[in-house]
Order: C-alpha cells, then sequence, then structure tokens
C-alpha cells in the first residue's frame, strides 16, 4: 500500500504541475501598479517592486514552462534529481505562499496564473504544505507517472480521485474558474469589502479569543478590557496592557474584518498607544 501511495504521489504532482503551466500560460492576470499602503500599513519599496515583478507577464511565462517541464519529466522518468527538483520547487512554494500570508494577505499567489487572484488564506497555505508532502513521499516512487497509469494498481486510482478531491476543496481558484465560465452567476454573492464591511465588536473579539496570537500572550495580558480600540480599513486594533519579561508593555491586536479566513495579528511595544489616532 506504501508504494501505491508513493506512486500516486508523482501522477497528482504530475497533473498539478501541468495544469499550473496551462493556467500560467493560457490565463492572464490583469497588471496595476502595486499599492502603497496595504489595509493602511505603508509598503516598503522593496516590496513593491518585488510584488510588481512577481505579477509581470515574463515571470509568469517563466515559471509556467519550468513547471511543465518539470510535469512531464515526472511522467516519463523516476530519476531521483527529477523527484528531488519537485520537492524543492514546492517547498519554495510553500515557503512563498507562507511569506505571501503575512505580508500581503491582499494579494493572490499567482500559483495558478490569472485564477490565483483571491488573498492569501489558510486553506492556500495547507494546500501548499500538504503538496510538499506529496512531493517528499514521492522520492521513494518506484515508477514513472506513464508506467502508473498503464500498469499501475486500481487502488491508485482511487487514492488519486480522493486526493484529487481533497485538493480541489482547498483550493479558491475552482471557483474563479466556475465564475469565469458563468457556472456560479446564480448562486455566488460577491463578498463586501473587508474595508466596508460591517463588523460587529463581538465577532472582533471572538475571532481575537480563538486565535494562536491570543493564546500566546493570554498569560501576559494583564487586563480584560483593552485601552483603546479602533478600526483602520480592514483591521481592528485592540491595545492591552501586559506585563512581558518583568517590563511593564502594551500589546497590539490587529484583528481582520473580512468576512472570511479572518486573522489575528500582535505586536508588542510601549510605544504604539500614543501612536494610536483619537477614537
Amino acid at each position: 500500500m506504501v508504494t501505491v501511495v508513493q506512486n500516486t504521489q508523482v501522477l497528482l504532482l504530475a497533473s498539478v504541475l501541468l495544469a499550473a503551466c496551462l493556467a500560467k500560460l493560457m490565463i492572464r492576470k490583469p497588471v496595476g501598479a502595486a499599492p502603497e499602503h496595504v489595509h493602511g500599513v505603508p509598503m516598503p519599496a522593496g516590496l513593491r517592486r518585488a510584488t510588481a515583478l512577481r505579477q509581470g507577464r515574463p515571470v509568469n511565462v517563466g515559471l509556467g514552462l519550468a513547471e511543465g517541464i518539470l510535469g512531464l519529466s515526472l511522467l516519463i522518468t523516476s530519476h531521483f534529481s527529477v523527484r528531488l527538483a519537485t520537492t524543492v520547487t514546492f517547498a519554495a512554494a510553500a515557503w512563498v505562499v507562507g511569506e505571501l500570508r503575512v505580508r500581503r494577505p491582499d494579494a493572490g499567489c499567482g500559483c495558478f496564473g490569472g485564477l490565483s487572484t483571491k488573498g492569501v488564506g489558510r486553506r492556500s497555505v495547507i494546500r501548499a504544505v500538504l503538496f510538499t508532502a506529496a512531493a517528499v513521499a514521492s522520492l521513494g516512487a518506484p515508477r514513472t507517472g506513464i508506467d502508473v497509469l498503464r500498469n499501475g494498481p486500481a487502488q491508485v486510482i482511487l487514492v488519486l480521485a480522493l486526493e484529487l478531491a481533497l485538493f480541489a476543496a482547498l483550493s479558491p481558484e475552482l471557483s474563479v474558474l466556475l465564475e469565469r465560465h458563468g457556472l456560479l452567476g446564480l448562486r455566488h454573492k460577491p463578498l463586501e469589502p473587508c474595508e466596508r464591511r460591517r463588523s460587529p465588536l463581538a465577532e472582533t473579539y471572538a475571532t481575537l479569543y480563538d486565535s494562536a496570537e491570543w493564546l500566546r500572550y493570554e498569560e501576559s495580558v494583564s487586563s480584560a478590557a483593552p485601552l483603546d480600540v479602533w478600526r483602520e480599513g480592514c483591521w481592528r486594533f485592540l491595545v492591552f496592557p501586559a506585563r512581558v519579561d518583568e517590563q511593564e508593555v502594551e500589546i497590539v491586536f490587529a484583528v481582520s474584518t473580512a468576512a472570511r479566513d479572518r486573522t489575528v495579528r500582535a505586536a508588542i511595544s510601549p510605544l504604539l498607544r500614543s501612536l494610536a489616532p483619537a477614537p
């Protein structure tokens, strides 16, 4: 059964790489100027330039061709170097998606060209990590992708179908593709922009208390009531007094006001309260 799973990963990764190649070559994403601010926070000039470069057509075509070559190689050869290159590629992609989740949550990952326009959420990060795990599992697969298709046991098709269903559920690109073909026109309601969405304070508290950042600092917070609360764009900020490393500080939690995939971030500083705008 272990060999069946390993061989299935070869087919899965080849399919994903070829699909990503076709999407990057055939579906263009409109390129706009990189914003100078994200959720009210100024973007460094270097990050703006990197964002514009990543969204450029030449970069997308180059990445698509590289992914296509790697996907075809998985089908025709079982050489270890090809499997290793695939693993490194997916590991690098997982790192990039994780960085985008932290630094540019408003931007799409570009994983599937113009289909990857939605902001990077938890599903995209989980998908990238699972793809990396599949690439690691494929290192020991004894067969090429074509051999698995021709002579593989019936269990391969079953495992492949289950994995494709899982990754489809984790892929925001699927809904974008259906929308492009008008298949979700009657059922899909566009989400209200997070900066204009009504976000009750109770929702913010629920999101905060359920987050890993709150659990990380909960023991340090010295008051159940925040010192200050205000909202800027897609974020609501809450300032709590705290004691960290025997010092009196303030912890500022930034809670997303988006309808889905709300995130929470935290920063420690004795100065941030004085910089907060008046309520």
